[in-house]
């Protein structure tokens, strides 16, 4: 299992075919190098503006939203299948891109950047505008709605427009969900020139923070970051039973600390795990399962996550520090869970380890790559020390630049860290001049090592390149961010988040009314179980949501909708925020349209609904951690009233609760286990995860005498061939 062994075109075309947010169209020569200077301009204009000073609010999302857009109609072809067309130039395709998509991606930067250009007017305008307003604001719309459609696909597009729709004709539906209704001119005014609307919160995370962290993971990949990941977990774990679906859980969550897309963790993680794994007898379909599964934990892994993650600083006005420390028992008992169902089903099934000669030594390797972790330290060190994300992502991107041009050098690498070191106790890295000088020695120690290492310019075409990609995979996420500001904006302009959190609650209390009917009174708690049903279906809908809407679309949509409801009933806000988050994570791997477990099933060969079967089941004992912390918030560490002891008993007993339920689901502890016991270690295992003492003794007590068979059963086939 040697990382070198990786062909990343295969993998590209792989990681193209399940996420349309890398579905790039080819393009003629010339034509790829103007795209590629822009998206290097892009990055360049973000790198510079997170080390030396945001722009004007409205001025730095409208220059990203321009430059995102605009490359979209040059990167994203008409239709899906038109990514694998070759380019033919003509009259009516310049440059091998048609006419129709260059007038688009005009109007796109035309619309994008106009509501900037009359910002300081924004005052007489808004609530009343202009002739030209309007017709700038439809264009922008339109636009939009399109360019998300070819980088994201139909659902989100779909869902925006009818609740314009909606936004507009209000009036004609019965019931709670009417409103006075609203003309084409009040809408257009509440999207596009308010911060409400389309240029609103997400599209301001995205241009301030997770372009610049996706920036970071595309570099940290290029240097060999992820190498030293992927190595030292096989390593570590490849000569234990079920050797390399160990190595993809462990893989998976340090890579997914670089990463946060599913897809892309499970396509560069896969590569190597799921072949290996076959190779040691596991089916196809497992394999695939296994590593989707171990990989939409990315999204939710510190420090950089998924785009929703930097969503939560905004929405909660927490910073980043204590979303990252929310988010470590989350991510933790995600790759628990499925660590204990893999070790089960290996056992169960004979499978061995890797021979330990095909095995990486953990020294070599640390010794080959470690300079290629300098970048994570520092950008958590800055992170952690109380300075902006996106500034730990500046000085991170630096260093990366920096470890890239000098090839890891460890000199260099070290030498770097202790500036940091100095500049951070010196209280200078806020300083404009010290960030100059930091940035213009880093650049002369590359400009250094460039002109004498024969391999100078191949060393410089791939640190642009590196720049190149990381703006190519975050366009994507910048108009979904826009077109989610739409959804934001009429849900804000009629209110139909409260009035939906009102039908929602009122069903739930209903089917607690049926609960409660059956149940003796002592055993009943109305509010509680109002509660319990309104959960079930939030995460029933972030699930069914996701499977056609991103991770961070689904995140910002089921918050705006959802939260309002559980916070009737007393959820505490970053808890529903957390809630919704690791639900709409499980949609990749939840059927029918699991997109990373067929990303998975197509690198194996296997069924892909097989795969994402098998990829739920996996899942399943995690998929209830989130009830775990919306009645126990302790296990997120930063809520209100945290308490060590609550902490460490509610992690305790979750742990416990995650472990015998990976018993129960395999069916397989030390020896196999029969129905009876699955049925009782089922029981135990739920129980054990409601953070409440009295549930976890009866959960004890109910998994003792499973627990005692197992032990018995044990040292009889033990004895067995000595007898």
């Amino acid at each position: 299992m040697k990382t070198e062994a990786m062909d990343p075109s295969a993998l590209q075309k792989l990681e193209e075919e399940f996420d349309s947010e890398v579905r790039f169209r080819p393009l003629l020569p010339a034509t790829a190098w103007l795209v590629a200077a822009l998206l290097f301009g892009l990055s360049v204009f973000h790198y510079y503006t997170a080390g030396f000073g945001l722009l004007r609010e409205a001025t730095h999302r409208g220059i990203h939203m321009a430059f995102v857009l605009g490359l979209i109609f040059l990167v994203f072809p008409l239709l899906k299948r038109d990514h694998k067309t070759p380019p033919q130039a003509g009259v009516l395709a310049p440059g091998g891109i048609p006419i129709a998509d260059w007038a688009l991606a005009a109007a796109a930067v035309v619309a994008s950047l106009y509501m900037p250009w009359i910002y300081d007017d924004l005052a007489f305008r808004v609530g009343n505008p202009e002739p030209l307003d309007v017709a700038m604001a439809s264009i922008a719309i339109i636009v939009l709605l399109e360019a998300t459609r070819r980088s994201v696909g139909w659902p989100l597009p779909i869902i925006a427009i009818t609740l314009m729709i909606y936004a507009m004709y209000g009036q004609s539906l019965p019931g709670i969900l009417a409103h006075p209704g609203n003309t084409w001119k009040s809408v257009v005014n509440h999207l596009y020139l308010t911060s409400n609307g389309i240029y609103g919160i997400a599209l301001g995370v995205v241009a301030t923070y997770v372009f610049h962290y996706v920036l970071f993971g595309v570099l940290a990949t290029r240097i060999g970051l992820g190498r030293l990941f992927i190595d030292l977990a096989t390593a570590l774990a490849g000569r234990y039973s079920g050797g390399p679906a160990k190595v993809s859980i462990f893989g998976s969550a340090m890579f997914g600390m670089i990463s946060g897309s599913s897809i892309a963790n499970t396509v560069t993680v896969g590569s190597l795990t799921i072949p290996a794994m076959m190779r040691l007898g596991y089916p196809r379909h497992m394999a695939a399962a296994i590593e989707s599964t171990a990989s939409t934990g990315g999204q939710i892994t510190p420090p950089i996550m998924g785009a929703a993650a930097f969503l939560m600083i905004e929405f909660l006005n927490l910073p980043y520090q204590s979303i990252v420390l929310a988010a470590l028992i989350p991510a933790s008992m995600h790759f628990f869970g499925v660590f204990w169902q893999i070790h089960f089903e290996a056992r169960k099934n004979g499978l061995k380890g890797l021979p330990v000669a095909d095995l990486p030594k953990a020294g070599e390797v640390i010794a080959r790559d470690w300079p290629a972790a300098i970048p994570l330290i520092v950008l958590l060190m800055v992170l952690f020390s109380g300075f902006t994300p996106y500034l730990a992502a500046f000085w991170g991107i630096t260093a990366c630049v920096l470890v890239g041009f000098t090839q890891r050098n460890p000199v260099v690498a070290v030498g770097y860290l202790a500036v940091m070191i100095a500049a951070i106790a010196g209280g200078l890295l806020s300083e404009g001049w010290a960030t100059i000088a930091i940035v213009l020695g880093v650049a002369a120690v590359c400009a250094a090592f460039a002109l004498r290492d024969p391999e100078g310019k191949f060393i410089t075409a791939d640190m642009a390149d590196a720049f190149v990609v990381g703006a190519k995979y975050a366009i994507a996420v910048g108009a979904a961010a826009a077109t989610v500001g739409i959804i934001v904006g009429v849900v804000t302009l009629t209110g139909v988040g409260f009035k939906i959190s009102n039908i929602v609650t009122s069903f739930a209390g209903q089917l607690a009314g049926i609960v409660g009917s059956v149940l003796p009174a002592w055993a009943f708690d109305a509010k509680g179980m109002t509660l319990f049903f309104t959960l079930v279906m939030t995460a029933i809908v972030c699930i069914l949501l996701g499977t056609g809407v991103p991770t961070t679309a689904n995140y910002i949509i089921m918050v705006t909708v959802a939260a309002p409801s559980l916070a009737l009933l007393g959820v505490e806000p970053i808890v529903a925020h957390f809630f919704v988050f690791y639900y709409g994570v499980l949609a990749d791997i939840t059927p029918p349209v699991a997109l990373a477990a067929y990303a998975a099933a197509s690198m194996a060969g296997a069924d892909p609904f097989k795969t994402g079967n098998t990829a739920f089941r996996l899942g399943l004992a995690k998929a209830l951690v989130p009830f775990v912390f919306v009645y126990g918030p302790a296990l997120l560490i930063v809520t209100k009233g945290f308490t060590w002891a609550d902490f460490f008993v509610t992690a305790a007993t979750c742990a416990l609760g995650v472990f015998i339920l990976a018993v129960a689901l395999t069916g397989y502890a030390v020896v196999r286990t029969p129905l009876w016991q699955r049925l009782s270690l089922g029981l135990s295992g739920l129980l054990l995860m409601a953070p409440n003492l009295t549930a976890s003794l009866i959960g004890i007590a109910i998994a003792t005498p499973a627990g005692l068979a197992q032990l018995a059963a044990y040292r009889n086939a033990k004895a067995a061939p000595a007898g």
